[in-house]
């Protein structure tokens, strides 16, 4: 296997940690960059790094994308082949309340992220975009052919934006640039701000979980084992340019498996042998009714879609969750 070296921006974040990993055992040399800003918890991203980088020799870099000399002295460094770009202001509230994290980081740090790649000519790019572009679309399963140009949130809205930049370069400059729609990722060493990893934690301290819109609304979980497996196709297996059209193409890595809140909450609890007690509240503003991945263009592309079970995957995170609570409590470094 021929060994490439590889820049993995949010390599603190919980997606970029387990794609680094994966491609640190696949023999590659991998470099790790992230701000470790205080979004959550900065502590968590610290565990992550010394719980799945560090014992794989990664090295991860505190800067900030959004400062393009930063970039540019990081490239010079690292001479990357491959970008796997995961870094982004994440969260479809907070957008709300916090636009110009936003802007800075999923708008203005993307681009010199695309700069720096034009000017080193890496091999190929993957950035991570989400399903949230599809806005309130009510056509499912949502394909990567479906309109996206009604955003209900700005998160959704610098994705979009993402993926019309990256078709830009591509087109100019001949740039291999592949986007990816993640649908509502989900596992050990999660994000504490989504809803499996704040309501396990309100389930076990016996607080009420707060439910929007009735719990009707349906969303497509998607395990990081699958996430990481169609990101490391993707990243070796480019889109060539073809028939007028760039080097760029985007791609849905989601479960096509839609779960009911109220259903997802009833496996929750069989996960952790509790009950929840449920707070109803009126939807919120930016959410969409529904999310629903149409992954035949991935299948087709790489040979694989995403297809782990909902309650073994829950199982899986609730088994890191008691290990993490517990070695949290206990002051010792999680493993």
């Amino acid at each position: 296997m021929t060994q490439h070296t590889i820049l993995v921006t949010g390599a603190a974040g919980f997606v970029g940690s387990f794609v680094a990993a994966r491609l640190a055992d696949m023999g590659h040399r991998v470099f790790g960059c992230d701000n470790f800003n205080d979004y959550y918890d900065p502590q968590l991203k610290h565990d992550r790094v010394a719980a799945l980088l560090a014992p794989r020799g990664i090295d991860c870099r505190r800067l900030e994308l959004s400062d393009g000399q930063q970039v540019a002295a990081l490239f010079e460094s690292v001479q990357p082949t491959h970008v796997v770009h995961l870094a982004a202001q994440a969260g479809v509230r907070y957008s709300l309340e916090n636009p110009a994290a936003y802007i800075q980081s999923n708008l203005v740090g993307f681009a010199n992220m695309l700069e720096a790649c034009r000017r080193h000519r890496t091999a190929h790019m993957v950035y991570a975009s989400s399903s949230s572009v599809y806005g309130a679309n009510t056509k499912v399963p949502f394909a990567e052919s479906d309109q996206t140009d009604a955003p209900v949130s700005l998160y959704a809205a610098t994705k979009k934006s993402n993926e019309l930049m990256a078709y830009s370069y591509s087109h100019l400059y001949d740039l291999p640039l592949t986007g990816l729609r993640f649908f509502t990722v989900y596992g050990p060493w999660g994000r504490p701000d989504m809803a499996y990893f704040s309501f396990t934690r309100k389930i076990v301290n016996g607080e009420p979980i707060p439910v929007f819109a009735k719990g009707e609304l349906e969303r497509d979980f998607t395990y990081i084992d699958d996430i990481v497996e169609g990101v490391v196709r993707l990243l070796f297996k480019p889109t060539p340019a073809a028939s007028g059209r760039p080097a760029h193409a985007v791609f849905n890595i989601g479960n096509h498996q839609p779960v009911r809140v109220m259903d997802f909450i009833a496996t929750l609890e069989q996960a952790l042998g509790r009950k929840a007690v449920i707070d109803f509240q009126p939807m919120q503003p930016g959410d969409v009714p529904a999310t629903y991945a149409d992954t035949d263009r991935l299948r087709d592309w790489v040979g694989f879609a995403p297809a782990t079970p909902l309650a073994q995957g829950l199982a899986e995170f609730y088994r890191w969750y008691a290990q993490w609570s517990d070695s949290r409590a206990a002051g010792q470094v999680p493993g």
